[in-house]
């Protein structure tokens, strides 16, 4: 690329589950040339997502070995918290890599935590090292149809006041709720999900919803199972960082880091040996009918099978599929993390222990 060019970046961001991950494997598996590097945020221990976007060949030779020498670090892991919250000892040194190798890069795909605010994300491109170098081609909100019109991810304002009304002192605004107005109010585009899982008087009553919380101008658009003409997504030039600051949110108001509290969020991770599918799947819906977990995600071990079997769950809708064969000297092992509030981590643990005793 030219080398006096910005490198435009594309923030893609969007509640758990809501099909981040889905949609950028899907522009990279479509990248037709495009030299693309990514940065994957993952809140919690286990890089789920970035496992899933390595094993589509991004970082990897056509053989699925890492890249060598000269070519290697097209994924960067960002495992350490919410990248809002860590721009400057995360997020700035991958940058500062990123443009010392500008001339390998076509574009940046960054995909945010399902807990990030991405505002202070936009605002690190306004740092004069960035900012000459780089620019946010776009940020992209992804919304599950579904679970915003069920109510899940979206609250409703009347019904809020009327309660506040009757006692001044409850505050019944969901912190799902402010997050999720938070992430649209940074979008250039919003891209719904899982219309299939929807009817068309949901997607109207989203499409609604979204459009009270964008400007005019902000274009809502519907992805096919993570498929999207990529010249929807890419080639939007919306240079974000110089606009960011206009837009406020519940987070904060100024040009300073905007701060929000994760303590809301708990984040369990579970390692077992090989468990049976249909008994897991089981065993995560009993959980989440009795705690409060708004998403699972992780790789399985299936007895006397050679594949390694994802599972994704959003409140409780559970998707499974075999992606690939366990590698030459890799041991089949199961790895889940559960996302939710106030979790019970020990009994949680517990019941899933079970699974691997049998």
């Amino acid at each position: 690329m030219n080398t006096t060019a910005k490198i435009p970046a594309t923030i893609v961001t969007g509640f758990l589950g809501s099909g981040k991950t889905t949609l950028l494997r899907h522009i990279l598996e479509n990248a037709n040339g495009r030299r693309i590097a990514v940065i994957v945020n993952e809140f919690g221990e286990l890089g789920i997502d970035g496992d899933i976007l390595r094993s589509c060949g991004i970082g990897c030779d056509e053989n699925g070995n890492e890249q060598g020498a000269g070519q290697e670090g097209q994924l960067y892991e960002l495992a350490n918290g919410c990248m809002c919250c860590t721009v400057q000892e995360e997020f700035y040194p991958v940058m500062r890599e990123l443009i010392a190798r500008r001339a390998d890069i076509d574009h940046i795909l960054i995909e945010t935590s399902g807990l990030a605010l991405p505002k202070p994300l936009v605002q690190a491109f306004n740092w004069p090292e960035i900012k000459n170098a780089c620019t946010v081609d776009a940020v992209i909100t992804v919304v599950d149809v579904p679970a915003t019109a069920a109510g899940q991810f979206a609250a409703n304002p009347a019904a809020v006041d009327a309660q506040r009304r009757q006692d001044p002192n409850l505050d019944h605004e969901s912190p799902l709720h402010e997050l999720f107005e938070d992430q649209l109010m940074s979008a250039d585009l919003v891209v719904l999900t899982k219309l299939d899982l929807a009817s068309s008087a949901d997607r109207a009553k989203v499409e609604a919803i979204v459009r009270e919380e964008v400007p005019a101008q902000v274009k809502i658009v519907a992805a096919d199972q993570g498929r999207i003409d990529l010249g929807v997504v890419l080639g939007l030039s919306s240079a974000s960082e110089e606009t960011i600051d206009q837009r406020q949110g519940h987070h904060g108001h100024g040009d300073d880091h905007d701060e929000h509290d994760h303590d809301e969020f708990d984040s369990i991770v579970v390692k077992l040996p090989a468990v049976d599918r249909d008994a897991l799947l089981a065993a995560l819906a009993r959980i989440v009918s009795e705690h409060t977990v708004y998403r699972v995600k992780g790789f399985v071990a299936v007895p006397a099978k050679p594949m390694r079997l994802v599972v994704h769950g959003v409140g409780t809708r559970f998707d499974s599929y075999f992606d690939r064969r366990w590698a030459a000297g890799e041991t089949p092992q199961t790895h889940l993390v559960l996302i939710g509030h106030e979790l019970d981590e020990a009994a949680i643990t517990a019941e899933l222990d079970q699974l691997g005793a049998r």
